[in-house]
C-alpha cells in the first residue's frame, strides 16, 4: 500500500523524512499516555490518542525504513 508513496521519493525527500521527529510536547503527551496505558489508567478517549499516536509512529517508522533503503540505494 506504501510502494506508490517510496517510488516517488526524492533524495531530499527521503532525508527529510528521516529528520522528522516529534517535538518535545508531543514526545511528553506520549510518555504521559504511555504510563497511564501501563498502569491501566487511560480513560477511553486517551487510550483512542494514543492508539492513534501508535499507529502514526509505526507508519512513521516504516515510512523512515523504506527512505533508509531508497538512499543506500542511491550512494550504491
Amino acid at each position: 500500500m506504501l510502494e506508490p508513496l517510496t517510488e516517488a521519493f526524492t533524495p531530499k525527500m527521503a532525508s527529510v523524512l528521516l529528520e522528522l521527529r516529534a517535538d518535545s510536547e508531543v514526545e511528553a503527551r506520549i510518555g504521559e499516555l504511555r504510563r497511564k496505558a501501563n498502569e491501566g489508567t487511560l480513560t477511553p478517549a486517551e487510550d483512542a490518542e494514543y492508539k492513534d499516536f501508535v499507529e502514526a509512529l509505526d507508519l512513521i517508522s516504516i515510512m523512515q525504513a523504506k527512505a533508509r533503503r531508497f538512499l543506500a540505494k542511491q550512494s550504491a
